[in-house]
């Protein structure tokens, strides 16, 4: 995908849209790497399918909605929302190709299996006489058929919705439509076939002739309609009364029905059907996707339940279990141990039971008078709100800022915070225009009339399912200068004041970018007088301009920038005169990188941040996030040398070249994947996790950044 000219002032950074589609498309090489097991392979298909959805249902709705403002240009390339929608649309085309040709080569190998995606016209009589059976039994009582004419209107689809669209010939009525419904398994699987399987839609399709028996069938095809899903509450009118949480309902009610942004179709469709289903949906024809293949693949994470287990460990990543970290005792109290010393848990390589035990403790321990906590998304079965509810039920004050607002998940968290609320929880919403994205967790204590506090704060959501996927960071420390903060912070929110200001966390929207530049121009200085300076950054993406335009800054007074951003980097590495001096890798592999490190300066002097914010602007602009410094020694220790393991990385790292592209490491000869690598430094608990005692001087000389 080549990148669009780009006459814009900014001439080394790209545009976030086609930086994410190039992310995506390095998501999908996973799928056809062959040391990478082929069910693996097959669910990164799907990964990239639904990532491409969220994109179209988020990203292309924002863009259709800004073509009709003012002020709708890209403030990296200059580029207008309406350029960038056809530049999209350009750019996803040969993705669909791609994605359709790498799911037949993963689908030719899974047949070695006895796996089989089968399709109609290669079954056997027995095989379709079973489907005639499932047919006739299990979907066609439930199918609701319905022609499209004068007297019936054409119908609401449903987002993401499966449908079979079919025109008729030689009548008045010239179209059908039959919903593909949820209540239906996505597919099924067939007896005598070993591990055969169709698509429900595909033995739907097979049916239409007899579904609209007195219509001849001219064409059918397979569509699903993607809708604008991005809705702000801010932007709607609500009754004045109106508390919070029932606006949130309206919001999730009313996105159903947001315009349409795509129409993908699999099989043929003539003229005149594409013709009609353009104009019902008020759609272009560059916003029409055709695919070989299924156009829902969430099925992929359910196949697994279908298949020989025998077969599925051949095909799947060898099974890990988060280890309980080398550093604390199973059976001792976590409080006790965190007293002594901090606590870093390193998701999914570490459990997240010791923190999980903190609140289970803190829920029956007399001493403990609060727990405080912000949260952004959780698991269907949280553990976090039964004990958070137990320690409510225990006569603890118990306080949860619960973010409605948090996307495609705002129905859960609603159902959370009325059963907190039933609990005896006091749960507050944030605030208009702003979303509570930290993660922070605040437990104070009574004891001997002394007030002690034990705070968590990190870079991933309390979610015990996701702390098993993504790559994540959570501290727990007595520190009470943090733990003082911590309350501050919480007194703040309380009293919606969004400018409250810290010593040692770094809290958004009004103090976290501003501390976070003048940290960068502490070493743009260094480096100007001769001294040595680095940075490094570790984020899920990088849109910023004005952190961008501050480490172009650093790059030209020579300070050394290494970068792993995994998502979107509109920063474009290597730029003769504004970005020599910065390197930026990226790691897709078993595990979500989700972490965000930010570490300003050499040797033991070193300020070292987790954070719960990307260098986006709209976490350094339209969010609560917060960073905290990394005090204890050997915790810092730990972050340098999983950084140090990450750069190392050979396998799953690429290399973001001056024109936005990903490249794989050139002159390696000793592969090293940092995700397996972290799994076997887990697995070796009894070696604990220590580290050379100079470990700081020899991280920096390791990684400095060749100036070939």
């Amino acid at each position: 995908m080549p990148r669009p000219e780009n006459n814009f002032q900014n001439s080394f950074m790209q545009n976030r849209e086609l930086s994410w589609l190039r992310f995506n498309r390095r998501v999908l090489e996973e799928a056809e790497e062959e040391s990478v097991p082929l069910y693996e392979r097959l669910k990164f298909i799907s990964i990239f399918t639904s990532n491409l959805d969220e994109f179209f249902m988020i990203r292309v709705g924002s863009l259709t909605d800004l073509m009709f403002m003012d002020n709708n240009v890209d403030d990296k390339t200059g580029l207008t929302a309406k350029q960038q929608l056809e530049l999209i649309f350009q750019a996803v085309v040969p993705l669909y190709k791609e994605r359709d040709r790498i799911f037949h080569i993963v689908e030719d190998e899974l047949k070695r299996f006895g796996i089989r995606h089968l399709d109609i016209k290669e079954l056997k009589k027995s095989d379709k006489k079973q489907l005639d059976r499932i047919f006739e039994d299990e979907i066609a009582p439930i199918l609701s058929p319905q022609v499209i004419d004068s007297r019936h209107p054409f119908p609401h689809l449903v987002n993401k919705g499966i449908y079979i669209i079919c025109e008729f010939t030689g009548e008045t009525t010239k179209f059908g439509l039959i919903p593909i419904s949820q209540s239906l398994p996505a597919f099924y699987m067939l007896q005598g076939t070993e591990s055969g399987y169709i698509m429900t839609e595909k033995i739907v399709l097979e049916r239409v002739s007899d579904v609209f028996g007195m219509y001849k069938i001219e064409c059918a095809a397979i569509i699903s309609v993607t809708r604008n899903a991005d809705i702000s509450p801010e932007d709607e009118n609500f009754d004045v009364d109106d508390d919070f949480r029932e606006r949130m309902k309206k919001v999730i009610k009313k996105r159903s029905r947001l315009s349409p942004v795509r129409l993908e179709v699999q099989g043929h469709m003539t003229k005149g059907l594409s013709a009609f289903l353009l104009s019902k949906l008020h759609l272009s024809k560059e916003q029409v996707f055709t695919s070989e293949i299924p156009l829902v693949l969430s099925y992929v994470f359910d196949l697994h339940n279908h298949l020989p287990q025998t077969v599925m460990k051949q095909l799947s990543y060898p099974n890990f279990r988060p280890q309980f970290p080398a550093c604390l005792s199973s059976g001792e109290n976590i409080t006790a141990q965190c007293k002594r010393k901090d606590i870093l848990l390193f998701f999914p390589y570490d459990q997240m039971e010791p923190y999980l035990q903190l609140l289970r403790e803190s829920a029956q321990d007399p001493t403990v008078i609060s727990i405080k906590i912000t949260i952004y998304r959780l698991s269907s079965n949280s553990r976090i709100i039964d004990y958070l509810c137990n320690a409510a039920e225990n006569n603890k004050e118990v306080t949860v800022l619960m973010e409605l607002k948090a996307r495609f998940d705002e129905k859960n968290n609603i159902e959370w915070a009325e059963r907190l609320e039933d609990a005896g929880c006091t749960v507050i919403y944030g605030f208009e225009g702003f979303k509570v994205h930290s993660k922070i967790c605040l437990i104070t204590r009574r004891d001997r009339n002394k007030v002690f506090y034990i705070t968590q704060i990190g870079t991933g959501n309390y979610n015990e399912k996701t702390a098993k996927l993504y790559s994540d960071l959570s501290l727990i420390t007595a520190n009470q200068q943090i733990g003082q903060e911590a309350n501050e912070f919480f007194k703040n929110m309380s009293i919606a004041n969004l400018q409250g200001n810290y010593n040692n966390l770094f809290v958004a929207p009004y103090f976290f970018k501003n501390n976070i530049i003048a940290l960068i121009d502490n070493e743009t200085d260094k480096a100007r007088r001769g001294e040595a300076a680095s940075i490094i950054m570790k984020s899920n993406s990088l849109t910023d301009r004005e952190i961008m335009e501050k480490l172009s800054e650093a790059s030209n007074a020579g300070v050394e920038v290494k970068l792993i951003i995994r998502g979107i980097c509109c920063l474009l590495p290597g730029i003769k005169g504004r970005t020599e001096n910065i390197k930026v890798y990226s790691i897709v592999g078993r595990f979500l990188e989700h972490s965000r490190i930010y570490c300003f300066g050499t040797g033991k002097d070193a300020a070292i941040y987790i954070s719960s914010a990307d260098m986006m602007t709209r976490n350094t602009r339209r969010r609560v996030e917060i960073a905290c410094p990394i005090l204890d020694v050997d915790i810092r220790e730990r972050l340098f040398h999983i950084l140090e393991v990450m750069f190392s990385d050979t396998v799953k790292a690429r290399v973001l070249n001056s024109e936005g592209m990903y490249q794989k490491l050139e002159g390696t000869v000793t592969p090293l994947d940092s995700q397996q690598s972290f799994i076997e430094e887990a697995l070796k608990t009894e070696s604990g996790r220590t580290v050379s005692k100079d470990y700081f001087m020899n991280f920096f000389k390791k990684i400095r950044i060749s100036k070939k």
